[in-house]
């Protein structure tokens, strides 16, 4: 049997994902075209050199990324670090394709609906009825104190969070969102969270956790994004019969 031709791929993420509904800070799908059939697709947070050198080191004809490239307001000329990311995918013809906010949101693959899985909140569901809603809450199945909490995201995340205590002795509700999301706190607070977590922390982010009565927890934006798009490759991999690898460059941001 043929491999699957690759904007056969690509609509199907499409399809899933819904790019369209979202105001996006880049270009959601296909930002740079290889070859037109796909055997094995090399998932990974962020296409940087190093990411690329790896997957096409393991026989990538598609990488599939949440961080891709032509974010809105970067210089648009490709030289330096971009044209070299850029000039090892043409070269090997292997395709670049990225999802960012639409994986964030995505009720099942995406990175949220991840974390609802990390942090042991079963009910976790987006907080509107938004189909481009980034911010979730829920219960955690069982209530626990910010240093036991603490722990499970390290064990979890494979990352230590940086924790800053601000709430009640126990965490029942949790509000969150993956990323460069802190600045979404007071939202959190305002829904009656007892804590709220993200990627990245911010100075201002500490005074409101503390003044508002929340626990806030800044657990990485590399760390909060992995499995979104690990979700994805697999699900791609089963619908397509494709080969499909997460490969990790840690970050510690």
């Amino acid at each position: 049997m043929s491999a699957p031709r690759r904007d056969e791929l690509v609509a199907t993420m499409d399809q899933w994902l819904r790019p369209e509904l979202f105001r996006d800070y880049c270009p959601n799908g296909l930002q740079v075209e290889g070859r037109d059939r796909v055997r094995t697709v090399i998932s990974g947070v962020t296409a940087s050199q190093r990411f690329l050198e790896q997957a096409i080191e393991a026989g990538a004809d598609m990488v599939l990324v949440h961080h891709g490239y032509f974010w809105k307001g970067e210089d648009p000329c490709i030289r330096g670090m971009k044209q070299r990311r850029i000039e090892h995918l043409l070269s090997n013809n292997v395709s670049l394709v990225a999802y960012h906010l639409p994986l964030d949101a995505h009720r099942t693959m995406g990175n949220n609906a991840c974390l609802a899985r990390t942090l042991g909140a079963s009910d976790g569901a987006p907080v509107s009825d938004d189909p481009c809603e980034l911010m979730w809450a829920g219960n955690l199945d069982e209530p626990m104190t910010p240093q036991a909490l603490a722990s499970r995201l390290e064990s979890r995340l494979e990352r230590a969070p940086l924790p800053v205590e601000g709430g009640p002795e126990l965490i029942r509700r949790m509000a969150w969102c993956s990323g460069g999301a802190q600045g979404m706190i007071d939202r959190a607070a305002a829904l009656g969270a007892d804590a709220y977590l993200s990627g990245e922390i911010s100075e201002p982010t500490v005074h409101s956790a503390r003044e508002q009565g929340l626990h806030y927890f800044a657990a990485g934006h590399h760390a909060t994004e992995r499995d979104g798009v690990q979700a994805l490759g697999a699900a791609l991999a089963e619908a397509h019969g494709i080969e499909h690898r997460f490969i990790e460059d840690p970050s510690p941001a």
